[in-house]
């Protein structure tokens, strides 16, 4: 008895054993619940699995996207003169080029990685200022990734001092410290404290760079208007400057409240899109 009942169980636990191992492919796809679209407010490791792109590193305010390229084809490469670099990384966004510049000269400071090449298209969604897209060059994908990751994590900081109505635009940044992607970018000098002013309607802008000048001893760097180059022939005035940092600090500080006064008269008085770190 006792080894008929023996056979029982094993033959039982054969059986279920054997249902178990079906593979999980054989039930139908109809037969399964919709998959859910994925969401584009998640980790960006969550949104990379739900795209399915190993490109894809994720998003950040100012319709801004991080993705990575591991290896570009050689005669793409040529074409977009990447130099000594394969692995890539890069940074797009439909609102805000000060933002992202800062960003990335914040992540370039933080990882093995250079600057290949700035641009800033006329873009903002039909308003008066730029889009921007950033290459980040690396050795090594890894270092290109967490260069694209570490971009849009403090992505949003640099959009606070950005204020805005329906009418127009501020924006204003500084850094104690000026890296590889402000100097390529907008002419800073690299180590020094660096300050930006820029304002569209384009006059606001006029006003916020004389401003800024009289303000505290800096150096202009770079001045761009819509017909001066700098701008993409957008509606915006940006002004740029070196110098000690308290003195950099000051004159920023003082445009701000210039530029808060000149863009309320035309419209609501306008907010920061984050929160101010200046």
């Amino acid at each position: 008895m006792d080894q008929e009942l023996l056979e029982k169980v094993m033959n039982q636990v054969k059986a279920e054993l054997g249902a178990a191992a079906t593979p999980a492919a054989t039930v139908a796809p109809a037969a399964s619940a919709p998959a859910a679209a994925p969401s584009m407010k998640g980790d960006a490791t969550g949104i990379r699995k739900a795209l399915g792109r190993t490109e894809f590193v994720g998003t950040s305010i100012g319709d801004t996207i991080g993705l990575v390229i591991a290896s570009v084809d050689p005669m793409l490469k040529d074409a977009m003169k990447l130099g000594k670099f394969r692995s890539i990384g890069i940074i797009g966004g439909r609102t805000g080029a000060g933002p992202q510049i800062m960003a990335v000269d914040d992540a370039v400071k933080a990882t093995n990685t250079e600057i290949i090449s700035v641009e800033l298209p006329r873009d903002t969604k039909g308003g008066a200022g730029h889009g921007s897209l950033i290459l980040i060059g690396a050795e090594d994908v890894s270092d290109a990734r967490r260069a694209v990751e570490t971009a849009l994590q403090v992505l949003p900081k640099y959009f606070g001092d950005v204020y805005g109505n329906d009418v127009g635009h501020l924006e204003f940044q500084y850094s104690a410290r000026a890296s590889y992607c402000l100097e390529k970018a907008l002419g800073a000098k690299f180590g020094k404290a660096f300050g930006m002013t820029c304002a569209g309607p384009a006059a606001i802008g006029v006003v916020l760079a004389d401003t800024a000048v009289k303000a505290a001893n800096v150096e202009v760097v770079g001045y761009s208007s819509p017909g001066n180059g700098g701008t993409s022939f957008s509606n915006e005035v940006i002004l740029c400057f070196s110098g000690d940092s308290g003195a950099v600090r000051q004159a920023v500080k003082a445009a701000i409240e210039v530029g808060k006064k000149l863009l309320g008269a035309l419209g609501d008085e306008p907010k920061s899109t984050t929160t101010p770190y200046i």
